[in-house]
């Protein structure tokens, strides 16, 4: 069985502050969210109720129901919620003169963090466990957790083709590229149990060493050189 890995050197952003008006209600979305994100991954989405992740939170089935409108849009949020947290869009934002190598490095230790967690290696495995009973569950895992962090990896990498910093023809197939050699095929062995979880050394080496091939692939000076 995997065992947690030390946490991360780069603290996660904290939670924005509710603002005043109606912080209770905020407060009890976050808990409903929170209660989500644990019960789904260790249950799985079937055998997960609304009634035992209102319990979790400490409110009512209402309150629950009050803020998402059923049990799908409760997944798809704690599965946002769950990206967000580890994968901050803010990461993905361009910087006037941003140093391209490091800011693919915090990219890339960011997502390699986030699919590393306990939470989403479990969800994984959870999504694994019902391929083939119908796409629903799949196609709102899909939108809202891995599509937002290719599309925010695709509009970074068009950012950079255009500051001229990287050369990415196609950019919505170089953000797939990224994202998986970052997975790897460790990722696999430990969705299957085969191997532990890195520890932060092991993983900063995986993301330089990846950093390094994406770079050698998309940088400008790599298609100057091909075309002497």
């Amino acid at each position: 069985m995997a065992h947690s890995a030390p946490p991360r050197r780069t603290p996660v952003p904290a939670a924005p502050t509710p603002s005043p008006g109606r912080p209770k209600d905020m407060e009890k979305r976050a808990a409903i969210l929170e209660s989500a994100m644990t019960l789904f991954p260790a249950r799985g989405y079937d055998g997960v109720s609304v009634d035992a992740i209102a319990q979790a939170a400490g409110v009512s089935k209402l309150t629950v129901y009050s803020h998402f409108a059923d049990k799908d849009a409760l997944f798809g949020a704690a599965v946002t919620e769950c990206c967000t947290q580890l994968l901050p869009r803010g990461l993905f934002e361009p910087a006037p003169d941003a140093d391209v190598r490091a800011a693919l490095t915090r990219i890339g230790q960011a997502f390699t963090d986030l699919m590393l967690d306990e939470r989403a290696v479990s969800l994984h495995r959870v999504m694994v466990a019902q391929a083939g009973q119908g796409s629903r569950l799949a196609e709102i895992f899909f939108a809202t957790g891995p599509n937002v962090a290719l599309q925010e990896m695709e509009t970074f990498l068009r950012a950079a083709h255009a500051a001229g910093t990287l050369r990415v023809d196609e950019p919505a197939q170089a953000a797939g590229h990224f994202f998986c050699l970052l997975k790897g095929v460790r990722h696999m062995r430990i969705l299957v149990g085969l191997c532990v979880l890195p520890d932060a050394a092991e993983r900063d080496a995986h993301v330089a060493d990846v950093v390094d091939l994406f770079l050698r692939a998309y940088s400008p000076a790599a298609f100057d050189g091909a075309g002497a």
